[in-house]
C-alpha cells in the first residue's frame, strides 16, 4: 500500500552508513523541515499523533512524524508489516512482540533501525550534532566518568565528548526495553574507540541478574549527514 509522505519529509532512503552491517536489520532515514509541517500531515501519512505530540510545537510534531515514517518504512522492508510503533507511558516506542527497533531524530534528519526479535533483543540508535569545543568542555563533567576524563585526549575533546554522549544514549535505548530500568551517564563508560568506527562500552551498575556491572558491549559509529550516528545492538 502506498501512503503519501508528509510535506515536511524528503523521500525515504534505505541504507547502512555505519561501518559494520547487522544481518537482518534494516535502517531507513529521511530529512525533514519543521517549517513545512502542514496541519493534515499526520492524516495524509496515516499516523495518529499521541495527545502530547498533538499539543506540541511544529518542530516536535515533525520529529515525531518523521521518525515514525522511518520506522514504518523499515518494518515494511523487513517483513512486509508496515505498522507504526506507538508511544508508551515511558515515552519509548512500543514495538510488537516480534520486533525490536530504535528511532532517532534531530536537526532536520530522522532515522529508524528495526530487526526481528529472533535476531536481536535490543537496538539503540542515536544521532547527535558534533559539539563545539567550548560546549564540550562545559558538558564533559556531566557526561564522562572520572576514568573517561583521565583518558580524554585534548586534541579529540569535542569528538570524544559527543561520541561518549551518543554511545551512552544508544546503550540506554538498546538495554532499557530488556531491563525496564533507567540508568544514566555515570552508569556506563566508553572504554575505547577507533577511527574505523568501532567502540567498546562497559556497565558500571547492576541493571538485572543478567546485565550486571562489568558487562561489556560493542558499539559502532560514523559521521553521516552532519551528525555523529551511533548504534548499540544486543544479539538474540
Amino acid at each position: 500500500m502506498n501512503i503519501a509522505l508528509p510535506r515536511c519529509c524528503s523521500p525515504l532512503q534505505l541504507h547502512w552508513p555505519l561501518p559494520t552491517a547487522l544481518p537482518g536489520a534494516v535502517l531507513a532515514s529521511l530529512h525533514f523541515d519543521p517549517t513545512q509541517m502542514a496541519p493534515d500531515d499526520f492524516i495524509s501519512a496515516g499516523i495518529a499523533p499521541p495527545p502530547s505530540v498533538q499539543r506540541s510545537v511544529p518542530k516536535r510534531q515533525a520529529e515525531f512524524l518523521s521518525g515514525r515514517v522511518c520506522a514504518r518504512h523499515a518494518l515494511r522492508q523487513l517483513d512486509g508489516l508496515g505498522y507504526t510503533p506507538q508511544i508508551g507511558e515511558d515515552r519509548a516506542p512500543v514495538w510488537s512482540a516480534q520486533h525490536c527497533g530504535s528511532i532517532t531524530h534531530g536537526q532536520g534528519w530522522a532515522a529508524a533501525v528495526v530487526a526481528k526479535q529472533i535476531d536481536y533483543r535490543g537496538l539503540g540508535l542515536d544521532a547527535e550534532p558534533l559539539l563545539p569545543v567550548e560546549r564540550a568542555e562545559r558538558l564533559m563533567g556531566e557526561i564522562l566518568t572520572p576514568s573517561e576524563l583521565q583518558r580524554l585526549a585534548p586534541s579529540q575533546l569535542a569528538m570524544s565528548v559527543t561520541l561518549t554522549f551518543s554511545l551512552k544514549e544508544s546503550l540506554f535505548k538498546a538495554l532499557y526495553p530488556i531491563v525496564q530500568k533507567r540508568f544514566y551517564f555515570e552508569h556506563a563508560e566508553l572504554l575505547e574507540w577507533d577511527e574505523q568506527g568501532h567502540a567498546r562500552l562497559r556497565l558500571l551498575t547492576d541493571l538485572s541478574a543478567e546485565w550486571r556491572s562489568g558487562v561489556e558491549l560493542d558499539g559502532q559509529f560514523c559521521l553521516h549527514e552532519g551528525h555523529l550516528l551511533s548504534l548499540v545492538s544486543v544479539a538474540a
